[in-house]
């Protein structure tokens, strides 16, 4: 049985895909299976991918959380790690993983660079932390820059199957309708400081692909995916306060990207659901921030940008 099994959906991505298995090929830790979902690719991705030790899984075109699923039940690492096929890692990243699992810890995380077309690279660097519950590790999470991204996180697989955890299919922001439960229900959760994934920002990916249509879509699966965190939270033993809170702050801040009739639309919305009393006002900076938020999400966004 492997230490990792390592899934990656592949989608018409022949330009990326060599540099992405390179990178997994190439790691200096050598305990792990590669799990290639090919989702229904037309272009040579798969020729390409055939010249790897990898473990293929083909599918009719479902989308990237269906491969995802699909590349869970064919998985038998003690540990899921979730790698995108434009995506590439540093060398060193299962080593420094394999270096945390000491306490059998349900959830790992690590750092990201974004990485643009000019070579700019953006760091996001976190302070590490050892044996946090899901509760105190997410409060620690949730103050950095990417909380809800499955690809900074590597979770136990047996914890993972335990607890049902599954991708919703045909929704966008999947991975805000899962990772938050994933690190909540967590009882020991690890995060290393080493900046071991590169988040390559391309013109055309899916989260770079945008159209108004697709803008409301994602609002309405947002949304969708917020009150079933909500419900979710209320079945918690745990303290759920700051959970609550950054679910909330997320879904403000999402209905910001729609013009002023959808907006107002959803706001009239979270207000009905009650939404502003979950957000934090323990200080005085929060006080003012909820206060301002109440008032108009728009205009206080627009400032703090």
């Amino acid at each position: 049985m492997p230490k990792f099994s390592i899934i990656i959906p592949v989608y018409n991505v022949e330009k990326y895909i060599k540099k992405c298995l390179d990178s997994v090929f190439s790691q200096s830790y050598k305990d792990y299976e590669v799990i290639v979902i090919n989702d229904g690719s037309t272009d040579k991705s798969m020729d390409i991918a055939k010249e790897y030790n990898v473990k293929i899984i083909n599918q009719k075109n479902k989308g990237q959380s269906a491969a995802r699923n699909n590349g869970i039940k064919h998985a038998t690492g003690d540990y899921l790690i979730f790698l995108d096929s434009d995506d590439y890692w540093e060398k060193d990243l299962l080593k420094e993983l394999n270096k945390s699992l000491k306490n059998k810890p349900d959830v790992i995380r690590f750092q990201i660079n974004e990485v643009y077309d000019d070579g700019k690279i953006k760091s996001y660097n976190e302070s590490p932390f050892t044996n946090a519950n899901g509760s105190e590790a997410f409060e620690k999470i949730c103050k950095y820059h990417f909380v809800e991204t499955v690809c900074c996180y590597s979770v136990k697989r047996e914890y993972y199957i335990k607890n049902k955890f599954k991708f919703e299919e045909n929704r966008l922001h999947e991975d805000f309708g899962l990772i938050p439960l994933i690190i909540m229900k967590a009882d020991v959760v690890n995060s290393i400081s080493y900046l071991g994934y590169n988040y390559y920002q391309r013109q055309g990916s899916t989260m770079n692909s945008m159209t108004y249509e697709k803008a409301k879509r994602k609002v309405s699966d947002m949304y969708y995916f917020y009150k079933v965190l909500e419900l979710e939270a209320d079945k918690m033993k745990c303290n759920t306060t700051v959970f609550k809170s950054f679910i909330t702050n997320s879904m403000i801040l999402k209905i910001t990207e729609l013009n002023n009739k959808d907006y107002h639309e959803y706001l009239k919305k979270l207000k009905k659901d009650k939404a502003f009393d979950n957000i934090l006002a323990d200080s005085f900076p929060r006080k003012i921030k909820k206060i301002c938020l109440k008032i108009s999400p728009k205009l206080f966004w627009k400032i703090m940008r």
